[in-house]
């Protein structure tokens, strides 16, 4: 929000913002709008279906209606097109899961004092420790993955290249376009074993079994099998502190043949660090999650491609959907 656009109300509505974020994740958690999206639905019989109270729900509903994510016709309500094409179950396009993670973060948001104040994380269990947490936030990437593929794998040009690493690449989304859109192209998804059973889900359903292939590992600790004539690193460096992020720089550097290019997909920040926003913001939510990690500039990536051993780096997309870039470097 710019300088110039804060009032009184407009500080008012960013301190009562979560208002509006709590009920949008409150009726993604009881999973309402799987049960509205294809037909009109009485509170009552809702209430029956989920298994709350009726009058509380009735709240929630007419809550969920004045942020127009549903239509109230009578005592009925149904989704509206938006909340039918991406907070439905049945849809391909669902966001449910990153919206669950996003709930699941918030209860490191309500003590960033005491980040700020300690300098450490306040997370208490490793990342996605538990189950649910590791699906919401794996199949979460995956959907935000697949919303934004298709605009960025347009501006990467791997014309001629013959094996792709997707380094921490989860269930594999951006591998497996990469090589829908590339048919010369072959990857390898590295990533730890915990992920293995999303992505042989994934390679399954895109039909690409015999040119995609999963190898667990840790990129930090172990090395890299593998001859590769490019590396995709997408959000992955942010969860890191400098020097880490250096090392899988150089590891990932490690596996390229000569001529090969490292491609940087992450949230980036001016040089001077205060923004854009949202990267700005995710900068925090790092300090909240990781022991180390941070956003990173454009200058301090180019600096890091630079010293392990890349040459040209460059910003190929800027300003993506959900506020990513591109990096580009040559080996």
């Amino acid at each position: 929000m710019a300088g110039d656009l804060w009032t009184a109300r407009t500080l008012l509505e960013v301190s009562n913002g979560y208002w509006q974020t709590c009920t949008l994740h409150t009726a993604v958690k009881l999973d309402l709008f799987s049960y509205l999206d294809e037909q009109s639905v009485s509170t009552a019989e809702l209430a029956k279906k989920v298994g709350v109270d009726q009058a509380a729900l009735d709240r929630l509903l007419n809550a969920l209606t004045a942020m127009q994510l549903l239509a109230k016709n009578g005592e009925r309500h149904g989704c509206t097109p938006i909340a039918a094409a991406f907070l439905s179950r049945h849809s391909p396009r669902y966001l449910g899961h990153i919206i669950l993670h996003h709930r699941q973060m918030m209860e490191f948001w309500m003590h960033l004092d005491e980040a700020v104040e300690s300098g450490r994380s306040v997370r208490k269990k490793p990342f996605c420790a538990e189950k649910e947490s590791l699906e919401s936030f794996l199949l979460g990437m995956s959907a935000l993955a697949m919303l934004l593929a298709p605009e960025v794998v347009d501006k990467v040009d791997l014309s001629g290249r013959r094996r792709l690493l997707d380094l921490g690449g989860g269930p594999g989304t951006w591998a497996l376009h990469f090589c829908r859109e590339n048919p010369g192209l072959g990857a390898t998804v590295y990533d730890l074993p915990t992920t293995r059973e999303f992505a042989e889900e994934a390679i399954a359903r895109f039909g690409l079994g015999d040119r995609v292939a999963f190898v667990s590992g840790n990129f930090l600790t172990e090395g890299i099998p593998g001859r590769y004539d490019v590396a995709w690193l997408s959000h992955i460096l942010h969860g890191e502190g400098p020097r880490d992020m250096h090392a899988i720089l150089d590891k990932a550097v490690s596996t390229l043949e000569p001529g090969g290019l490292l491609l940087i997909h992450e949230f980036v920040l001016d040089n001077d660090l205060a923004g854009p926003l949202f990267p700005a913001l995710f900068s925090l939510n790092m300090l909240l999650a990781t022991p180390n990690g941070r956003t990173y500039s454009a200058r301090q990536f180019f600096d890091a491609l630079r010293t392990a051993g890349c040459k040209d780096p460059r910003i190929l997309a800027k300003d993506l959907p959900g506020g990513s870039s591109v990096i580009a470097a040559i080996v």
